[in-house]
This record gives C-alpha cells, sequence and structure tokens, in this order.
C-alpha cells in the first residue's frame, strides 16, 4: 500500500512516472480517482487522463480500474440503494481516428438491423465536469458505483435548482456550479471547481459560500436531457467535426470536459446495448492534450529571421498524439536559465492533437549551459527580456536566409523557394530578395542548379509577380516586426502602400490596435526595408488593393459592419462575392457561429448547415435577399 508521503511525492512530481512500479502506478490511480470521486482531487483531471492513467492502459489494460464504472459518490454513510436506472460510465475517445472507428460500429449495427446508415441519428452535448446523479422527482441519488447509490436529496432540501428553472424528476445529471460565478467568488478559496461542488452535498450543514452559490442560482443541478444539443447525420459529423466540438463544447457556462455523441434511434441503441461499463452507442471526445515525462538528450539553440535564440530540446524519442515526438520548442532561453532545462534534464511534455508539441515544465533540472556567442555569425548574444538576440542583423547568415525564406513562404503563389534553396543561394552570395528576382535561368545554373531547375525557378518567380496577391500579404512578407498578416491589412485599411513609409508616430497609433510603442517599431522597421521595397516594387508584382475604410465609410446597406458566411451554390463566383462582400465593409467569416449575424444559402445547402445557423439564431437569407440588402432596398 502505497504511503501518504509516497503519494505527496508522486503528485509534486518528485516520483516520476518512469520510477513507478506498474502495481504502484495502478494503486496511485486508484487513489486520484477515488479523491477526484470525493471532491478531493490530489492532480488535476489532465494529469490523471493523460499522464497517469494513460500508462496504466499502456501498461496494466486489463487492471481492474479500467474495466467498472468509475464510483462516484462512494463516501457517503447511508445506506446504498438501487438506482432507478443503471448510470454507466462512457467511453472516452481521444482523437478523430477513434470517432471514426466508433461510427463504423454504429454502421455495423445499423446494417444488422436494415437500418440505412444515412438514417442514423448523432446527437452531441457537452460533457459537464460535475458530480454526477440521478434524480427520479422525489429523490436524488449518488451514481455510486452504476446500480447503487446514496440519497442525497437534502441538496434540493437546501435551495438547488434545476437548470434554467426546470422541473424535477428528469433523471441522469450532474451538480455543477457557472464557471464564471466560480472564477469570480470561490477561486480563492476552493482550487477545482469539483473541490466546491462536493461540498454542496456535504452532510453536514453549509458553509457560507455553499448556501450563496445556492441561493444566486449560480449551483445547480443539470439534468442531461436539459443540455443544449447539436444534432445530425454521420455525414453532418464527419464533415464538420471540429467545428462541432468547439461550438458544443462552449455551448454552457460550465466547466466542460470534452463532447459526449450518441446514437439516438431507439432500435440501433437497442441493438449496440452495453457492456459492463458503458454503452455501445455513446462516446465522449476529450480534446487530445497528451503529456509524457521525458528525457532530454541535448539543447540546439537555433537562430530566427529576427535575431531571438531559440533553444530547441533533442528528446529520448516519445510517442504523443500518435506520432514519435523527438524534438520540441523550449520557447526561449529565460527557461533554460530558470528551470534548468539540459542534457539529462526530464521534462513534462504536452501536445494537443497535431499541434506542435511543448515544453509545459521542467520536472527535474540541470546545471544550464548558457551560449554566449550566436552559433550563426558568432557575434556576442544580448538578453532582451527572457530572450538571447543576436543584434548582427545585416551579417548574421541564419537571419538573411530566414528573412529571404520567409518572403516567399508569406506570398504563398510560388514554389520551389524553401529554405534549402535560398541556403544555396546564399552561398552564391545572394543576400536580397531582390537580387533573386534579378537572376536568369543561366545563373542558377552556374550556382549548380539543373538546367530544369533553372528553368522552373525562374518560371515560379515570374508566376509569384503575375498571380494577383493582396497588398497586405505583400507587405507583411517583408518580415518587419509587429507587421504580420492582420496588423498588415489594418494598416492598409486606412493608408494606402505609397503612405505608409511617410506615416509619423501619431497616424499610425491612432489606429484601432496600434499602441505607441507598436507605432514606433513598426516605424523603425520600414525605414530598414524601404530600400529593398523600392526595388522589388519595380518587377511590378500583381497586388489587389485593400479598400480604404474612408471609401466604404458612406455605405447605407443594412449589412455594413455585419458577419456574414456564405454557403451553398451561388449564381456567380462565391470567392468573387465574397472579395465583394469585403470592400464594401461586410465582415465574410468561415463558419457559422454565435457571433455570425446572417448566413446567405444558395443552392444545394446542407440541412447541417441550416441546423447550426438555427441554433444560433442566427438570420437565414437567400442570395437575392442578401443583394437586396446590400444595394440598400
Amino acid at each position: 500500500m502505497l504511503a501518504k508521503t509516497t503519494i505527496a511525492k508522486i503528485t509534486q512530481q518528485k516520483i516520476l512516472l518512469g520510477d513507478l512500479s506498474d502495481a504502484e502506478l495502478g494503486e496511485f490511480c486508484q487513489v486520484a480517482n477515488r479523491q477526484y470521486r470525493l471532491g478531493k482531487p490530489i492532480i488535476s483531471d489532465q494529469d490523471y487522463d493523460f499522464i497517469y492513467l494513460a500508462e496504466l492502459k499502456n501498461r496494466t489494460p486489463n487492471h481492474p480500474l479500467l474495466q467498472a464504472v468509475e464510483p462516484e459518490g462512494q463516501g457517503f454513510a447511508e445506506e446504498k440503494v438501487l438506482l432507478p436506472e443503471v448510470m454507466l460510465s462512457t467511453d472516452k475517445a481521444y482523437l478523430w481516428e477513434e470517432i471514426s472507428k466508433w461510427i463504423e460500429r454504429l454502421q455495423k449495427s445499423a446494417a444488422e438491423i436494415n437500418l440505412a446508415a444515412n438514417l442514423i441519428n448523432i446527437k452531441a452535448t457537452p460533457k459537464l465536469d460535475g458530480f454526477a446523479g440521478f434524480d427520479d422527482g422525489s429523490r436524488l441519488f449518488t451514481r455510486g458505483d452504476g446500480k447503487k447509490g446514496s440519497d442525497i436529496s437534502r441538496v434540493f432540501a437546501r435551495g438547488l435548482e434545476v437548470f434554467n428553472g426546470n422541473k424535477r424528476g428528469q433523471g441522469a445529471g450532474e451538480i455543477v456550479v457557472k464557471k464564471s460565478y466560480f472564477e469570480k467568488y470561490l477561486s480563492n478559496n476552493f482550487e477545482y471547481p469539483r473541490n466546491f461542488q462536493a461540498s454542496l452535498i456535504k452532510e453536514k450543514t453549509l458553509d457560507e459560500l455553499a448556501q450563496k452559490a445556492i441561493d444566486d442560482k449560480a449551483a445547480l443541478f443539470v439534468p442531461f436531457v436539459q443540455l443544449p444539443i447539436w444534432a445530425g447525420s454521420i455525414q453532418a459529423l464527419s464533415d464538420e467535426f471540429e467545428t462541432i466540438v468547439l461550438q458544443v463544447s462552449g455551448s454552457v457556462d460550465f466547466d466542460v470536459d470534452g463532447v459526449v455523441f450518441e446514437a439516438t434511434n431507439e432500435d440501433l441503441k437497442r441493438q449496440m446495448g452495453a457492456n459492463r461499463k458503458f454503452h455501445r452507442w455513446q462516446i465522449a471526445f476529450k480534446e487530445n492534450k497528451d503529456k509524457a515525462q521525458v528525457k532530454v538528450l541535448s539543447v540546439t539553440p537555433q537562430v530566427g529571421r529576427t535575431g531571438k535564440i531559440t533553444p530547441v530540446a533533442e528528446l529520448e524519442p516519445t510517442m504523443l498524439s500518435g506520432a514519435k515526438i523527438t524534438r520540441a520548442t523550449g520557447h526561449h532561453y529565460g527557461l533554460v536559465k530558470e528551470q534548468g532545462l539540459g542534457a539529462g534534464s526530464v521534462i513534462e511534455l504536452l501536445r494537443s492533437g497535431l499541434v506542435i508539441p511543448k515544453i509545459n515544465k521542467v520536472l527535474k533540472p540541470v546545471k544550464p549551459q548558457i551560449i554566449d556567442n550566436c552559433p550563426s555569425c558568432g557575434e556576442p548574444l544580448v538578453w532582451d527580456g527572457d530572450f538571447l538576440m543576436c543584434k548582427n542583423s545585416n551579417n548574421c547568415p541564419a537571419q538573411i536566409i530566414g528573412l529571404m525564406a520567409y518572403f516567399f513562404k508569406i506570398l504563398a503563389n510560388n514554389d520551389g523557394f524553401g529554405i534549402k534553396t535560398i541556403e544555396k543561394l546564399y552561398q552564391h552570395k545572394i543576400r536580397q530578395v531582390s537580387e533573386i528576382y534579378a537572376l536568369k535561368p543561366s545563373d542558377l545554373a552556374a550556382m549548380g542548379f539543373g538546367d530544369k531547375t533553372s528553368e522552373n525557378l525562374i518560371t515560379q518567380l515570374k508566376r509569384s509577380r503575375a498571380e494577383q496577391i493582396e497588398d497586405w500579404r505583400f507587405l507583411s512578407a517583408f518580415g518587419v516586426i509587429r507587421l504580420g498578416l492582420g496588423n498588415s491589412e489594418n494598416l492598409l485599411k486606412y493608408y494606402n502602400l505609397d503612405e505608409i513609409f511617410s506615416l509619423n508616430l501619431s497616424q499610425i497609433s491612432n489606429i484601432d490596435g496600434f499602441a505607441d510603442l507598436t507605432a514606433k517599431i513598426i516605424i523603425d522597421g520600414l525605414g530598414g526595408i524601404r530600400t529593398e521595397f523600392e526595388r522589388l516594387k519595380k518587377y511590378n508584382f500583381n497586388l489587389e488593393n485593400t479598400i480604404l475604410k474612408a471609401d466604404f465609410q458612406s455605405q447605407n446597406h443594412s449589412l455594413f459592419g455585419k458577419k456574414l458566411v456564405f454557403t451553398g451554390k451561388m449564381s456567380s463566383s462565391r470567392d468573387l462575392m465574397k472579395k465583394h462582400a469585403k470592400s464594401i465593409g461586410i465582415k465574410v467569416v468561415a463558419s457559422v457561429s454565435a457571433k455570425t449575424d446572417y448566413l446567405v444559402a444558395g443552392e444545394n445547402v446542407g440541412q447541417k448547415k441550416i441546423d447550426l445557423a438555427s441554433s444560433n439564431q442566427v438570420k437565414i437569407i437567400s442570395e437575392p435577399e442578401y443583394l437586396l440588402m446590400i444595394n440598400g432596398l
């Protein structure tokens, strides 16, 4: 049996995962699960799921904890009684591939009862992170072991209400506290909402905070049948999975740790049934935030185009989110210095879905090795806050190469000018993007490029000049600090491209979103690129000019400034319609959300889009109605 001191050291990560035996790991998971269910969590839900339970599944997949319903509310003195209905756990998925396999199981079972796959109905609801119970109208029970639970009807006697003022007796649900209320009034007294939720149902007299939350209607019992839902077909779920997850998980003001998907066809549910732990027709998707404790083999400094030196940790190969991870960014050398990142250290690595892995924290530090000189040009480095910087921007190979490669990456209308090509050009004395545009096929061939490759590269340069690109994209490609794509577009809504080099501090800082410091950095940056800008402009890039705000401020149509989504087949090109809409002051967005004002529906619009708009109170208009509105009619 694990001693309390050992459990404490594990939670503090003084004893690392790799140091635990299989038996110790299993026992720790049981303790952590029990304390969580009692409202006294010893580790975060994320750490439990993605570090300890994930390792338990990997080492001992048949462990008893993984085979039975996770007990809820077992710590009460009351006699356990049979629940009105069995309350099972919910199977969990962390990747789309796992959801896809669940869909295949639905389709297979549907075929067995001659139910067409396109008739399978799916419902999605937020997965609440609360205290599970069952309300039969007269009594409220804890989930217990899924079959027997404790009577905790006292919480209703204390004034607890049902979500949205609904009546009692709606079956399974959870006791929760509003997230906004917890953050404002309770977070200083309770580490997790789970701690507070447990205090609501304790047998002793409630403390003032718990009673006030009940009186303020911030603590509630939420029946699952009252949760907001997304409903649609399997095809709709497959087409818009990420959008659905985002929409559903953000649809309530409660702690949510995932989205529950279930088939709603009663005959299909009977066909699929359940095992000892969960219903086969139901699954919960939890965002895949894989964690691992990983040993660092070495730290490699990388020089960015702005001169920042980024430490990259070379790692013992580790599987996260279905991928082998061997490297992770250390963010900045301030982390290396403060946390002791270096060869031999042990880190907590975090990867959410397909996002680049990041170092969450250093668990076992070592004496850090801080470099003094730039690994690219050898010049002494200087500290700028947490960052080590190389200020030798005019002569540092890594910065020059990075800046040239960045130009072609941001233009995004050419092929062939990746980092390897740029490095080879640099070896042959090319230092500016304008020098690349001056090259001929014979120049490239003389540098060692093949004849066909040389011709292709010149073709791509011509293409990058001929294909139309937005003027803000062209400006952003020069790599001026604080002039990314968004800021470049914002700036060019107020001043055209020919005016920006003569702007003063107040002219830029008066634009919404540009503070004085940002304006100064931009002015300095523009001064540094002006000569190169003039050289490149002579190549007559096909630039699409941003419509100045002054040119469409007079628009009097009712859609001016509104957020709008186009969907379905239109009478003309949808891309042209989007460009025109932007030019007259409409904010065109890619997907429907609660912040969307209008959905412009053409022909052959999927029902899922219509349902999504309706559920978010988004007004749906036809193409002819849209045209009338933009013409002020």
